[in-house]
């Protein structure tokens, strides 16, 4: 910051004038005010801790974690019984998981037991997950969407 530059309104020059004098740079901070918000800094500082925030600020960004679990329409009982486990593991470790049934060829006629076998998958993972999105077709997959319970710590 410039030193002994009293806080006011100033034109242009005079603000270019007060910086040059204390060989600094003239900032505009708020360009959008009315009117603009300039402070007389070291620019390359200014930048640096600048970037250093952005920075600070990207890290706490929650990223968010999407695992898929495939099934296949005539997926026997212990094969779900695995991927059910699997997901559990996934929801408790806070990740979302998309949970889908592939149709290949002609099993395409067999999308109520696809539906069916989402569903029951929906209602073994209830404890752990809310549904975010129930069996929807999306081409030749069947997807169902599973976010984690929040757990209070």
């Amino acid at each position: 910051m410039g030193e002994n530059v009293k806080t006011d309104i100033y034109p242009l020059q005079e603000a270019l004038q007060i910086a040059e004098a204390q060989a600094l740079d003239l900032v505009e901070v708020s360009p959008k005010a009315d009117p603009p918000v300039c402070k007389v800094v070291d620019y390359a500082k200014f930048k640096y801790e600048y970037k250093k925030r952005q920075k600070a600020l990207k890290a706490k960004v929650h990223k968010t974690v999407v695992k898929e679990i495939r099934f296949g329409p005539n997926t026997d009982d212990h094969d779900f019984n695995f991927k059910l486990n699997h997901a559990i593991k996934f929801l408790k470790d806070g990740a979302k998981v998309k949970v889908y049934v592939q149709f290949v060829g002609r099993a395409i006629v067999f999308k109520e037991r696809g539906k069916l076998l989402l569903l029951k998958f929906a209602q073994a993972l209830e404890a752990y997950g809310k549904i975010e999105q129930l069996p929807k077709m999306e081409g030749k997959r069947m997807i169902l969407t599973v976010l984690p319970k929040r757990i209070n710590k």
